[in-house]
């Protein structure tokens, strides 16, 4: 792990000092923003499907850091500032290790007590913030903000929002992709989202909000919206929610119920699966806590984190034994 010099950012009307963090994970360097926090608490960070870090979890990142918590938030291999050759890919199974990867480097960041990490992630990551909290019961707590926790049913209900047509060519191009893994030809991308009847990985009608969501004003023209289009194979049997009744630390579960990415009904019935779990719904589709309901999606998550991280550790383990799962 590597720092570099404090680099003060400016941004979404807020300046900030944060930190640039190196980490290994399977022999590739990853790219973080640390922000240094003040109650020895960190929130790890990851951001959805072939989204970078900046457009992916600023917003939300600063205000963990207002509210005192000290922030990780990285790029997975193959992605954005983090090593790792194809570029663009979303190997699953790597993006898993990066997440452990990177809850050990939030440990060993100054002023950060081990036993208060956190995991937050949203849509793919919010995914993956399933089977991360069961594996590590040491965390704190975790966040999964509409997450995708059932690929086969969100896949059926986006093919109906698709063209039969652009299917076909979609899935012929995700396989022609697979089939050029094996022989080293480079990944064949397509853009992260469309209209109906082109061919992207996403044509729901919410999905297509992300840029708006992410990259207000082009404001980080350096994210390329592009991924694999083998990643709509991997998705189709993704089913991370199972994980939900083996997490052992507080989970806050948030969905939107109008979410035509990620479903909304199977994070809620993952929620209820996880022993400690917490469910907070709220109108809108898959990206509204990066829209008008930003908002109230942030302040229900830093008040899940002070209820859970309370400032005074002795206090927080005395909580952690005594409270059961809330919904």
């Amino acid at each position: 792990m590597g720092l570099s010099l404090n680099h003060s950012e400016v941004g979404m009307g807020m300046s900030v000092e944060r930190q640039k963090v190196r980490f290994v994970s399977g022999g590739e360097e990853c790219v973080a923003w640390h922000y240094p926090g003040t109650d020895q608490a960190c929130v790890v960070m990851a951001a959805g499907g072939a989204v970078t870090k900046e457009p992916g979890t600023d917003r939300f990142a600063r205000r963990f850091h207002e509210a005192g918590f000290s922030v990780l938030a990285f790029d997975y291999r193959h992605l954005g500032e983090s090593g790792g050759h194809p570029r663009q890919v979303l190997p699953i199974g790597e993006q898993l290790a990066d997440w452990q990867a990177a809850i050990a480097c939030a440990a060993t960041l100054p002023g950060v007590d081990p036993a208060r990490v956190v995991a937050w992630g949203f849509s793919l990551s919010g995914g993956h913030v399933f089977p991360v909290a069961a594996r590590n019961p040491q965390l704190a707590a975790a966040i999964a903000q509409t997450p995708l926790v059932d690929g086969p049913a969100a896949t059926r209900a986006a093919a109906r929002h698709q063209k039969p047509l652009a299917a076909l060519r979609m899935m012929g191009r995700a396989l022609l992709d697979v089939l050029g893994q094996p022989v080293g030809l480079r990944p064949l991308l397509v853009p992260l989202a469309g209209e109906p009847g082109t061919v992207a990985l996403l044509t729901t009608p919410d999905g297509i909000d992300g840029d708006r969501a992410l990259n207000p004003g082009n404001a980080y023209p350096e994210w390329q919206q592009t991924v694999a289009a083998r990643t709509a194979l991997r998705l189709m049997v993704y089913r991370p929610g199972r994980h939900a009744s083996r997490i052992a630390c507080p989970l806050l579960v948030l969905v939107c119920d109008q979410d035509q990415s990620a479903l909304a009904e199977p994070a809620a019935g993952a929620a209820r699966q996880a022993p400690r779990g917490e469910l907070v719904r709220m109108p809108g589709g898959h990206y509204e806590p990066f829209l008008d309901g930003h908002e109230r999606a942030v302040q229900a998550e830093i008040a899940f984190l002070h209820r859970h991280l309370p400032a005074d550790p002795a206090t927080d383990r005395a909580a952690f034994g005594a409270e059961g799962a809330s919904l």
